[in-house]
């Protein structure tokens, strides 16, 4: 039985999601009521604890069942995800399993990340990925306490976003990915269905609509915004920094303002990333004014803007929120008084190869196994940037060489809990021999749950 002790409708849900999870594999009935006696688990939302802030929370188990508390709802949930691991790996199955005894061991645990923004990205413009697909990626996102899907969702290949202003942007810029294909795109009614997932499960969909480059699939689409060298067209390939919104054409702003206008309507987390990265063909005065016009143009629909590191050639605002991936660019936004996410291209691209033998994967910033997206510290990272100016961690996952979700996993797998704990754990808390056994025993729950994983030689397998 799960007692809820509250009348919140977000507690509620917890306990719900928490007893669909458990009742498949143990055949138990997992009722929700609002007292209990013996062996069962209580959820408490206490507001008197301030020191577990917004997503902390107390797991408590013993022989007379187990007990949560925290501040807030999302701290219940985490809890929750704690717990789930406490219990035998078969709890991951969905096929009814008599033959454990479904046991935690008695802990007490006091536990609240280290960052606000623990994210990972997923690119769904190079390939698409199906509503299905992503909600896949939420489960495991979620599993290990991350908070943030950041979705990229239009690049030179791929229009993936339904916009009734500008139809065009799916009827035509939708239609290929890399290496051809159909391609494909999210109406609002799916883009819906995957905000209201993700939500469920204390996870904010980052929208991100790359610009003034990689613009080539809503140019195909609206070519008279153009200003690259090359005419418009379906583009299939990997090359990047040749395509390019013409910043001097009024009617940009206009196309701009109706992708920002909608998307914003219909995403209830507070940001909006705007890309900016890897733009060649502007000079520096027409790329800072771009991005200071797009900020204002976010800022107008009640959102926060968030981009790759290089908008910090251009003037920011306090609230503005810069991404590091290489590092060149990174310090000035700081130095504005921006935040900045940290996604260090060398340590915490997923697409990167595990070895040189990998089939799947890239090699231009790294070729590099679990304990080098582990054994870092975001603090100390990069001169001139202290924890204070670090609103978190989020792990990209760039599409060019994966077209299903099964080869996504294969790269995320164990890397994905590992930057997991990099951005939940303090980081005197942490130590790589530790956590090579520790994702070990995580092995057959990743099989029960159908997850495909690289068995990296550097983790302690049985």
């Amino acid at each position: 039985m799960i007692v809820v002790e509250t009348t919140d409708t977000l507690v509620r849900a917890v306990a719900e999601q928490l007893a669909m999870q458990l009742r498949p594999a143990t055949g138990f009935r997992v009722a929700i009521a609002t007292a209990g006696g013996a062996s069962s688990i209580t959820l408490r939302l206490d507001a008197t604890r301030t020191a577990l802030g917004e997503e902390g929370y107390e797991l408590t188990t013993g022989a007379d069942g187990a007990t949560i508390v925290a501040m807030r709802p999302a701290g219940l949930f985490y809890g929750t995800q704690t717990l789930r691991q406490l219990l035998p790996t078969q709890i991951e199955s969905q096929m009814e399993n008599d033959s454990p005894a479904w046991l935690a061991p008695a802990v007490s645990i006091t536990d609240r990340p280290r960052f606000a923004w623990r994210g990972a990205m997923l690119d769904v413009a190079r390939h698409f990925f199906t509503v299905k697909e992503v909600k896949q990626y939420i489960d495991f996102l979620a599993m290990y306490k991350m908070n943030v899907l950041h979705l990229h969702l239009s690049d030179d290949q791929g229009w993936r976003i339904q916009i009734d202003s500008r139809p065009a942007l799916t009827s035509v810029g939708s239609l290929t990915q890399v290496g051809g294909g159909p391609g494909g795109f999210y109406t609002k009614a799916d883009y819906a269905d995957i905000v209201r997932y993700a939500a469920q499960r204390f996870i904010t969909i980052v929208p991100e609509i790359d610009m003034p480059g990689h613009t080539n699939a809503a140019l195909t689409a609206y070519p008279s915004l153009s200003c690259s060298s090359r005419a418009p067209a379906p583009f299939t390939d990997t090359e990047v920094g040749w395509s390019t919104f013409c910043v001097d054409n009024e009617e940009t702003y206009a196309l701009v303002d109706d992708i920002v206008r909608e998307i914003s309507a219909m995403t209830p987390g507070p940001y909006f990333h705007m890309g900016g990265d890897e733009v060649m063909k502007l000079t520096h005065e027409q790329y800072a004014h771009f991005v200071e016009r797009v900020q204002t143009i976010v800022q107008k629909y009640d959102k926060r803007m968030v981009g790759w590191e290089e908008i910090g050639k251009a003037k920011l605002l306090p609230t503005t929120i810069a991404q590091q991936w290489k590092s060149d660019s990174a310090v000035a936004a700081v130095q504005q008084g921006s935040k900045l996410i940290m996604s260090p291209s060398n340590r915490i691209y997923l697409d990167m190869k595990f070895a040189p033998s990998t089939e799947l994967g890239l090699t231009w910033a790294v070729v590099a196994d679990v304990h080098n997206a582990y054994d870092w510290d975001p603090a100390t990272y990069m001169k001139g940037v202290s924890e204070s100016s670090i609103v978190g961690v989020e792990a990209p996952m760039w599409s060019e060489t994966v077209r299903n979700i099964g080869a996504v996993f294969y790269l995320a797998v164990p890397r994905l809990p590992a930057i997991a704990e990099v951005g939940w754990t303090p980081q005197a808390s942490r130590r790589w021999e530790d956590f090579r056994v520790r994702a070990a025993a995580h092995a057959p729950r990743w099989n029960h749950l159908g997850v495909n994983f690289y068995r990296s030689p550097q983790i302690a397998w049985p």
